[in-house]
């Protein structure tokens, strides 16, 4: 049974502190070429503060199972116990690559709703997944073409099709669909890595992107479902496996291959919250910034129930950071 009882107070204004640990944790590692020395910084000061929230929540989406990366695991139990009961998705880096590269578009994640609200992918790794603003809702489908959805969203929206981008991870599984979008008229805008910043910018009004398109994480997904239910934007998403030996996983364990999966199947609450920091530069958040004795942080902080978005310029002392381990 979904618990949608509104926990009695603005979790995201806590968590966001969990989002800025990981990110301070990590920027020692950003261009340094160690993915795992970055993830394992960031999981372990994401969970020295989660501990300490105010909640009794259970970890349902933990990132790196994938890479063999450090995680948070998938059933770990955090907060103090205190609190709502809660289910949570996170990402302690998306972007590893990019961190460890010293490239852009690296943040730390993480989303909070009712107990039993999230959608959990079982052996599935990927799923092929679109996502839009508010216009979109109704108007486009993942049983459409790409054509088809560019064409309906232009019309959705008012404009033409060469007035719309699309956010589409730079892969070589994606090299017809990038064709095919562009056969349409649209403008692409390929992404590197992690696509939930891609998925929630599609529903700022501040973006150029209008949507995203192809197969990605499904623990991204989870976590954009999240975040978009904050700003009323949807992401539609299918289990998409590797190979018919994680498909046969995958319908042993009873899931349907076929089905469309809706913002409300992926996270079923009334009240989501959902934040993230920035670690490198991106085109939804500043990274960090040191100077002097100083590190600025640059987060967004949203709550599904009050439709609030919140960005949040914090400054941090290194000296305080160094003693609670959060930087080097």
């Amino acid at each position: 049974m979904i618990d949608n009882t509104p926990p009695d107070r603005n979790l995201a204004l806590e968590i966001v502190r969990v989002t800025e640990a990981a990110a301070l944790a990590s920027t020692q590692w950003v261009g340094r070429g160690q993915k795992e020395s970055a993830d394992g910084a960031a999981v372990n000061a994401m969970r020295s503060v989660l501990d300490v929230v105010a909640m009794d929540g259970t970890v349902i989406i933990g990132e790196g199972e994938k890479d063999n990366a450090p995680m948070l695991f998938n059933g770990e139990h955090v907060g103090d116990g205190t609190g709502p009961k809660v289910d949570i998705a996170v990402d302690p880096i998306e972007g590893t690559t990019p961190t460890a590269m010293g490239r852009s578009g690296a943040m730390s994640v993480i989303a909070i709703a009712g107990t039993g609200s999230m959608f959990f992918p079982g052996p599935i790794v990927y799923m092929d997944k679109l996502a839009t603003g508010p216009e979109g809702v109704g108007a486009v489908s993942l049983d459409l073409t790409p054509r088809e959805n560019v064409v309906e969203l232009a019309k959705a929206r008012h404009c033409q099709t060469a007035d719309i981008t699309v956010a589409i991870l730079d892969r070589p599984r994606h090299g017809e669909l990038i064709e095919e979008v562009r056969a349409a008229g649209a403008r692409i805008f390929l992404i590197g890595d992690g696509d939930v910043a891609a998925a929630l910018l599609t529903a700022l009004p501040s973006s150029n992107i209008d949507m995203l398109l192809g197969i990605g994480g499904s623990p991204e997904a989870v976590i954009a479902a999240a975040s978009l239910q904050c700003v009323d934007g949807a992401i539609q998403a299918r289990l998409w496996p590797r190979d018919e030996t994680e498909k046969q996983r995958a319908i042993d364990a009873g899931y349907d291959l076929d089905k469309i999966l809706h913002t409300s199947d992926l996270v079923n609450s009334q009240d989501c919250f959902f934040a993230a920091t920035g670690i490198t530069d991106s085109e939804l958040l500043r990274g960090v910034r040191t100077h002097r004795d100083q590190a600025i942080t640059h987060s967004i902080v949203m709550r599904s129930r009050s439709k609030t978005v919140r960005t949040i310029e914090a400054v941090h002392r290194v000296e305080k950071l160094k003693n609670f381990h959060l930087m080097a």
